[in-house]
């Protein structure tokens, strides 16, 4: 029922995760310093509802960020993408992205949701 190129398993989907970042930066308005999480689970690493906002807002805008190479995660490994200058600053906004590779997957044009990373970008991550 689920698994493989499902819905509910394994895809990044940008509205979710930025719901759950934002929930946590509201949150931790009201706790502060007084309540922590483990994060990640079982790491022994304790952070606060801000910090662990900051961190997933980290992880999920770096699918569209270039390392060193110039490789988006959100473009798969395509080498046109990173060493063409014609389509290097090309960032596709795919509808959601492989959850161990930030490849993009399904429409490659969903700037109404996924185009929220940019709100994540510009808090200075």
């Amino acid at each position: 029922m689920f698994g493989g190129n499902s819905n509910w398993r394994g895809p990044v989907w940008m509205p979710i995760n930025f719901m759950i970042i934002k929930s946590l930066e509201t949150y931790n308005h009201f706790y502060g310093d007084s309540f922590k999480v483990e994060f990640p689970t079982r790491s022994g690493n304790w952070i606060t509802l801000g910090e662990a906002a900051r961190l997933l807002a980290e992880r999920v805008s770096s699918i569209f960020l270039p390392d060193e190479l110039g490789n988006r995660p959100c473009h798969g490994g395509d080498v046109l993408y990173a060493n063409d200058p014609h389509w290097k600053n090309l960032v596709l906004f795919n509808e959601y992205f492989h959850g161990e590779t930030g490849k993009g997957l399904g429409a490659s044009h969903q700037t109404g949701w996924t185009a929220l990373v940019a709100e994540l970008l510009a808090n200075d991550i």
